[in-house]
């Protein structure tokens, strides 16, 4: 009923916890069955490990979370010796997320992952490209071809793109990705927000502006789903906001094939588990043969397969 082919890789159902929420699952493994999981997208990896931003990390606001984590990671290496290993027995497929700073190191981080034992490859292209004067690899339409492009020709694991929703054309990049040989798409990743502290007189991070998720994010998020869904015919997967079963299938019915939750888990650790029940329970009341059947449906202009 829940089961869902994506990219030809298998998922027992269409719920993937998304990446920088979930580490590498081993600490969610000690609170619930984590092999229930359709997917597990890794922390956000990068070539050399990352200590990550200095300052204040983690905001909480109206209904969402603003985060300055900065790509804190062991590094591709670290990774493939120490938290790989865990990955692969978690019953859950294994999705590496995969971030650079400039061209080669994405390229680097690539070969090494490529001979490696995962599902999926996630490329991270929200990236600021420090060659470019930091404006991000998924910005715009031909940064992010030309990565895809590189990045594919040296990339044998099914390849999922990571849009960013601060882009101002983002179906344009999500078509670049589909044209330089993407197997499928996730989006969106955090918008740009800030909070400042009224008694310091001072932004509350370092970096000054942060990534925003949570619920608040969702309407905005599903509406950039549905429009890239309407113009590409590669998978989505969609993700943003997503609480519970009700928002997964929103998404779904939008044209995502599978969904990420990430925020929700730091909230309910279990919302994952709920969303898969709900999503089951769904599908028993509507008489549906098998999830994949909404996929698209409230999308008049949906262009994927079901």
């Amino acid at each position: 009923m829940l089961v869902t082919e994506l990219c030809g890789v298998t998922l027992k159902n269409p719920v993937i916890a998304a990446s920088g929420t979930f580490g590498f699952g081993k600490e969610y493994a000690e609170i619930f069955d984590i092999s229930r999981l359709g997917g597990i997208s890794s922390k956000g990896l990068t070539l050399e490990p990352r200590f990550g931003n200095t300052g204040e990390r983690v905001y909480e606001t109206a209904s969402g979370l603003i985060n300055s984590i900065g790509l804190q990671n062991p590094g591709v290496e670290a990774f493939i010796k120490e938290d790989l290993p865990f990955m692969q027995k978690s019953g859950a497929a294994v999705i590496v997320n995969l971030g650079g700073h400039d061209l080669d190191s994405y390229l680097k981080g690539v070969e090494l992952l490529d001979s490696q034992d995962f599902d999926l490859l996630e490329l991270n292209i929200s990236c600021p490209n420090v060659k470019a004067g930091g404006m991000a690899f998924g910005m715009e339409p031909a940064t992010a071809g030309h990565v895809v492009k590189e990045v594919r020709a040296r990339c044998h694991k099914p390849l999922m793109v990571k849009l960013s929703p601060n882009a101002p054309d983002l179906v344009g990049v999500a078509l670049s990705c589909q044209q330089a040989g993407a197997d499928c798409l996730s989006l969106v990743n955090t918008f740009q927000g800030m909070a400042i502290d009224i008694y310091r007189q001072k932004p509350v991070f370092d970096n000054v502006f942060a990534g925003f998720s949570g619920p608040a994010i969702l309407p905005i998020a599903l509406r950039m789903v549905y429009q890239v869904c309407a113009a590409v015919e590669i998978p989505v997967v969609g993700l943003g906001g997503i609480s519970s079963a009700e928002d997964a299938i929103a998404f779904m019915m939008a044209g995502a094939r599978a969904v990420q939750v990430g925020t929700a888990t730091f909230a309910r650790p279990t919302a994952m588990l709920d969303i898969i029940d709900g999503m089951e329970d769904f599908c028993k009341q509507q008489k549906l043969a098998h999830i994949g059947d909404i996929v698209g449906a409230a999308n008049p202009g949906f262009r994927g397969r079901r």
